[in-house]
């Protein structure tokens, strides 16, 4: 039921809760099959218990406990909501911070594979890690991956005396030609995952060297400058009317482990602080800066977006496949708009600076604000091209397998996985020879068009 951010471990279920299941709605009580997700759900006695199925196995995922009529919140804190629908034998499910429903209907009991002792060892493991792929991985097709000739190739190296190395070896060089950040294998601390080539993940440490060099160098004449959310936005107003707004991620605003009321909460004040009616009249232009960003909410992301629009219009449709035996079959896609703020809102241009190092839910932010009305443009480099939500797999040994299920649509259907968002304006986005020689293009171009266009209209 987790969800994976592409930057590490970080393992959260995002989501907004949906309204609370009422008195006189069946209950929630009994055994339910995901659309979609390879997930079996068993809730009784007041426990929420997750079983993660393939055609070939059924292993004990993540529970959460009731703490509200239809809520159940799991060890991380993570709340989910379960309702019912019809006549009770459909329902849903959401999460805190979800921007999307997972439907849901009643099975008389749980399959067999859930009912029995599973199969251990190497090799079982090998078929699961292999099985939870083929089922729910959608992009193989247009990452050239040949998954069934990948299988031919190493499940003969596996055997009942495989050491947990040679396995844990064995599952990395087998996703290796994927090159998908929201794909990755763990065992205990180490977890081995690629990236698009070309690109880096959003790491700590790169984050603190390219803020330390923004403030010097971009800021350094700014006014206001101001951290919020844990760090995580960073606001200034420069020179000439424009504003600079950095968002790092889209979680951690309230400190690791906070509920997602508590970012939000936070993130609100923030916005509220940087938005404010005054600055929103006067500012001539705005620079959202998410070259360095590790994901977090979808959620969290369309509530910033819907601070820089007086229209209601259509962010992005989520969809994640759902035939495991055919990869093209997929969930009705769900609709996410972006809904204008009750609160100030900026409408006027916008410049979006991204890379490849912006990731996952920065990715879908950058996508909800295409549909933007007013002048949004992208300067930078192409996203990472990882929006999806990611599975978290358990194996029968201990290990754990990452892997996307669900594909982000445009109102015209296509998608932005592998390749990531393109810019309008290319220019190098923190190279080395852009820190060697103090310069950065993607800033200096960003200010220049907002520039022009103040120009243009006034």
């Amino acid at each position: 039921m987790r969800i994976v951010t592409a930057t590490a471990v970080a393992l959260a279920l995002a989501g907004q809760a949906a309204p609370a299941a009422t008195a006189h709605q069946p209950t929630t009580d009994g055994i339910w099959r995901m659309d979609g997700y390879g997930t079996v759900l068993s809730i009784r006695n007041g426990t929420l218990q997750e079983y993660q199925t393939t055609a070939v196995s059924c292993v004990e995922g993540d529970s959460a406990r009731r703490t509200g009529p239809g809520t159940y919140t799991m060890p991380d804190g993570t709340v989910l909501t379960v309702r019912t629908q019809g006549g009770g034998d459909r329902g849903s499910m959401r999460a805190d911070g979800s921007v999307g429903d997972r439907n849901l209907h009643r099975i008389p009991e749980l399959p067999d594979a859930c009912t029995r002792p599973g199969v251990k060892g190497p090799l079982a493991a090998f078929d699961v890690f292999w099985q939870s792929f083929e089922e729910n991985y959608p992009f193989f097709s247009a990452k050239g991956v040949d998954w069934h000739a990948l299988r031919d190739q190493y499940r003969p190296q596996v055997h009942a005396k495989t050491t947990r190395d040679e396995l844990y070896a064995v599952f990395s060089e087998m996703v290796k030609p994927l090159r998908d950040a929201h794909v990755a294998v763990q065992d205990g601390d180490r977890v081995f995952a690629k990236v698009r080539p070309g690109t880096v993940l959003p790491t700590e440490k790169l984050d603190t060297k390219v803020k330390k060099f923004i403030v010097a160098r971009d800021l350094d004449d700014a006014r206001n400058l101001q951290d919020f959310a844990n760090g995580r936005i960073t606001y200034a107003d420069l020179p000439g009317g424009q504003g600079y707004v950095r968002i790092s991620g889209f979680g951690g605003y309230a400190g690791d482990g906070a509920p997602y009321a508590a970012q939000l909460a936070e993130l609100d004040r923030a916005l509220d602080t940087v938005l404010s009616r005054e600055r929103t009249r006067r500012l001539k232009g705005l620079i959202i800066d998410l070259r360095i960003n590790g994901g977090g909410s979808d959620a969290l992301g369309i509530h910033i977006a819907e601070r820089l629009t007086d229209t209601p219009y259509l962010a992005y449709s989520k969809r994640a496949r759902n035939d495991p035996a055919d990869p093209t079959r997929h969930t009705r896609p769900q609709p996410a708009y972006v809904t204008p703020s009750q609160g100030p809102r900026y409408t006027g241009p916008v410049a979006v600076l991204t890379g490849g190092s912006t990731v996952s839910a920065g990715e879908t932010f950058t996508q909800a604000l295409m549909g933007r009305p007013g002048k949004t443009v992208r300067i930078g480099q192409p996203t990472q091209g990882v929006f999806s939500d990611v599975m978290r797999r358990k194996l029968p040994n201990g290990m754990a397998a990452w892997l996307p299920n669900e594909e982000f649509l445009t109102r015209a259907g296509s998608t932005f996985d592998g390749t990531g968002i393109p810019p309008h304006y290319t220019v190098p986005v923190f190279t080395k020879e852009e820190f060697d020689k103090k310069r950065d293009s993607a800033f200096d171009r960003a200010r220049n068009v907002l520039r022009n266009h103040g120009r243009t209209t006034s």
